[in-house]
């Protein structure tokens, strides 16, 4: 059986944004920069949900910092990240669609491929369910 091919070669996961702007002997942030060299996809975090994903096909340390400087639109709206290196351009687009489509983010992107859709007799069953539901009285208490 052939080996399958590795397409998340490393990864960091829920990193902290302060790693971009700590300063110590003028090098540390090349240091972090350095760790992510390689290309892929990142997902920017507001606490534990994901605000934002991207991708590079340059450095993902370099990508990531540009987000920390505060003349681009998502500086305010993050503070921790996850970053995973995937070398190969067509990989780091199917794995960018794919979070994107699995995740409510602020992305203005769309998957790169089409949604599957639940059949009309089940939505229809779902629209009546919800309808019921909106019709039934509800228990109030009075105080």
């Amino acid at each position: 059986m052939p080996k399958a091919k590795r397409i998340v070669t490393r990864y960091a996961r829920m990193g902290p944004r302060e790693v971009f702007d700590i300063r110590r002997n003028g090098d540390f942030l090349e240091k972090v920069k350095a760790e992510l060299e390689k290309p892929g996809v990142y997902v920017l975090y507001k606490d534990e949900e994901p605000h934002y994903i991207g991708k590079t096909g340059g450095s993902l340390g370099g990508r990531i910092h540009d987000h920390t400087k505060s003349t681009d639109k998502l500086y305010n709206f993050w503070n921790h990240f996850s970053a995973f290196e995937i070398v190969t351009e067509g990989d780091r687009d199917v794995i960018e669609a794919v979070l994107i489509a699995s995740m409510p983010t602020a992305n203005s992107a769309n998957p790169k491929f089409a949604p599957i859709g639940l059949p009309k007799e089940v939505t229809d069953v779902l629209s009546k369910r919800r309808q019921i539901d909106v019709d039934q009285p509800r228990l109030t208490t009075k105080a």
